[in-house]
């Protein structure tokens, strides 16, 4: 299975790259929305971790891209982010967001699961 990080904060890409590969997983590491949405489409991910504030291009304006293409717009996206007020989490999940984890509230175990619930299912990872 396939994870892009879309994470500007270096701790944050190293520290969950880490520790989904150590999973299983295969990961890939974007530090904004643009170089994010240009790897998607050659890594195609089966789950994108998102960031919202970010520079470049900010999470919100990545959810509106993969809105707009048919292809990337089948990628699931939990948003990962230190923004947890309800108008954010709300417009999130409106631009298409399967799930919002508040990095603030950090606890690996429930990261993991919301991520493994989230990724398509196959004989060997259910």
């Amino acid at each position: 299975m396939k994870i892009i990080i879309i994470e500007d904060d270096h701790f944050f890409q190293n520290f969950y790259s880490n520790k989904l590969k150590e999973q299983g997983y295969e990961v890939e590491i974007a530090s904004d929305g643009q170089e994010g949405i240009d790897k998607m489409k050659i890594f195609a991910p089966d789950l994108v971790l998102l960031d919202l504030i970010m520079p470049v291009k900010d999470g919100f304006k990545v959810l509106e891209e993969l809105n707009a293409d048919p292809t990337m717009s089948k990628f699931p996206v939990i948003v990962f982010s230190t923004l947890g007020q309800e108008s954010d989490v709300k417009k999130a999940i409106g631009l298409g967001a399967k799930a919002y984890i508040n990095k603030s509230f950090f606890d690996f175990d429930k990261f993991l699961k919301t991520v493994v619930s989230y990724l398509p299912k196959t004989n060997d990872n259910q």
